[in-house]
């Protein structure tokens, strides 16, 4: 089950980048195992820290849990397992205790981060979410306003980001710089997040907080 958000990701790259990267993830893993079943993402999430631009529709992360527990529970009457495929840092936190909560009650759920294994990645908006859009939907990239954020490292602006959200930190809402991304790119990082994921979930070895590594 993909799960993303709907929010702002500066003045070059969609509102729903987060859903589409988290259902192609999941939607190239059924081509590696098509024993597999996708269901519809989870479009909205807990993405308050991004209020501060146009576009941003945040549920919160009370509601997101409520909703991933409800639909954990009702997935698995019949299916043997669930993995939420999460494409968006600030659901992280939310899912992890709804899977915690599921699988407290018996149920045999897990997690997965859109993540490639190695690649170097940034926070927000930058090279890689630029190039995995290129490589998706190039109609709904904008290079031609694309521009740096806020490069420091996430770390050093997270005090900050929990005072005032991404726009307390990054007037253009973008946490890295988008020079250099490419199609060719995210189709390279699209391809070995699939191989994660399949890997995964074939092995099936969920850590303390559910996350399938």
């Amino acid at each position: 089950m993909p799960v993303g958000s709907v929010e702002q990701h500066g003045p070059h790259l969609p509102l729903h980048t987060d859903v589409a990267v988290a259902s192609a993830v999941a939607a190239l893993a059924l081509d590696r195992d098509p024993s597999l079943v996708v269901a519809p993402a989870v479009a909205y999430g807990a993405a308050g820290e991004h209020e501060g631009f146009p576009g941003t529709v945040s549920i919160g992360h009370e509601a997101l849990r409520l909703l991933l527990v409800e639909l954990g529970r009702s997935a698995c009457r019949w299916a043997t397992r669930l993995v939420f495929v999460n494409g968006h840092g600030g659901n992280v936190g939310t899912v992890v205790d709804a899977v915690k909560q599921l699988r407290h009650e018996g149920r045999d759920v897990a997690w997965v981060p859109c993540v490639a294994p190695g690649a170097p990645g940034d926070a927000h908006a930058g090279r890689t979410e630029t190039s995995l859009m290129l490589a998706l939907a190039p109609d709904a990239v904008r290079p031609e306003v694309a521009a740096a954020g806020n490069t420091a490292p996430l770390r050093d602006l997270l005090p900050a980001m929990r005072a005032g959200g991404v726009a307390a930190v990054s007037p253009n809402g973008v946490l890295g710089d988008p020079a250099g991304a490419s199609a060719e790119e995210g189709r390279a990082l699209l391809a070995e997040m699939a191989d994660t994921l399949a890997t995964a979930v074939r092995t099936w070895q969920p850590t303390s907080d559910g996350r399938l590594p």
